[in-house]
């Protein structure tokens, strides 16, 4: 986030006459409002007056609100979809964002954005604290499984009470021996609040623990914005007899996996078939395949990975 975004009355119209962003500035300072009350009280649900925008509610508005009440004309901004820039989600944003911003840089490469919009993926990349990610958020509330209403639902996170949650995961356990859960995994939050992490796979929730980025989340449909500070303690949900742990990609052969473009073992990977039939992997992120596939050096990990 750039010090450009204060600049609003000479960032308001151009010539086709959108405001800078598209949204209008009231709509952008309420957005920015609730972001400082999400920072404030981290893994909070904040309201906001989610605004109409020229897509499908679903598609990533809630995000995109954030991206568009932040950006400033010093940003540069990365858009990815499950990892990849070249998505139709990914390229639709990047480029509405490019055409409604005019002076904002975007790019494919992590290491030089400063704004990060994302669709089920943290970058393999570890940021750093000139970074921004912002989640497109579909459910935010890691609560709705187990209740439906959402009265219900605000005076349990006031109180802290999940232990709902906490029967649902031990169920999955009796049934299948372990938490099955692949994506959307419980996260507890400055030891208080319990906050749906978006889609991410499990492999990329620990990357949110005691993370240099600030994390933000924008839920357009369900009209809610939250986040995870930098260095704060994000860890999820488990019993003691039985770890958190993440995906581990194995071949059909019992091997690990590595991928098939870059060589890489220690990135989230893709399962795909070949026209043999064959089960090949690729990395998740493709910025990331393509400069490790060049410099396998490029990884720099997250303290999570040093202990697997």
């Amino acid at each position: 986030m750039s010090e450009s975004t204060q600049a609003m009355p000479t960032q308001t119209t151009r010539s086709e006459g959108y405001h800078f962003g598209f949204l209008d500035e009231y709509a952008k300072r309420e957005v920015r409002r609730s972001i400082l009350k999400a920072i404030a009280i981290p893994g909070y649900q904040v309201p906001y007056a989610s605004r109409e925008m020229p897509m499908t509610r679903g598609f990533g508005t809630g995000g995109l609100q954030l991206t568009l009440s932040v950006i400033g004309t010093a940003d540069c901004l990365k858009v990815i979809d499950q990892g990849s820039d070249e998505s139709v989600n990914a390229v639709n944003i990047r480029q509405f964002v490019e055409e409604t911003c005019p002076g904002v840089t975007s790019t494919t490469r992590t290491q030089a954005a400063s704004i990060i919009q994302t669709r089920h993926r943290i970058p393999e990349h570890k940021l750093t604290e000139d970074q921004l990610l912002i989640f497109q958020v579909p459910y935010p509330d890691s609560l709705v499984v187990v209740e439906a209403n959402e009265h219900k639902r605000k005076i349990m996170h006031g109180e802290a009470d999940y232990s709902s949650l906490w029967v649902k995961l031990y169920e999955d356990i009796v049934e299948f021996k372990e938490i099955t859960l692949s994506h959307r995994y419980p996260t507890r939050i400055f030891q208080h609040y319990v906050i749906d992490p978006s889609p991410i796979p499990r492999f990329d929730v620990p990357k949110l623990h005691q993370a240099d980025f600030l994390s933000l989340f924008g839920a357009g449909r369900e009209k809610k914005i939250y986040a995870v500070p930098p260095y704060t303690d994000a860890v999820p949900l488990a019993f003691e007899d039985i770890p958190f742990r993440v995906e581990h990609f194995e071949t059909e052969a019992g091997q690990q996996a590595c991928c098939a473009v870059c060589g890489c073992s220690n990135a989230y990977l893709e399962r795909s078939y070949a026209p043999d039939g064959s089960v090949v992997f690729s990395c998740s992120d493709t910025d990331f395949c393509e400069q490790y596939r060049s410099d396998p050096t490029a990884l720099v990990r997250y303290k999570y990975y040093e202990s697997l």
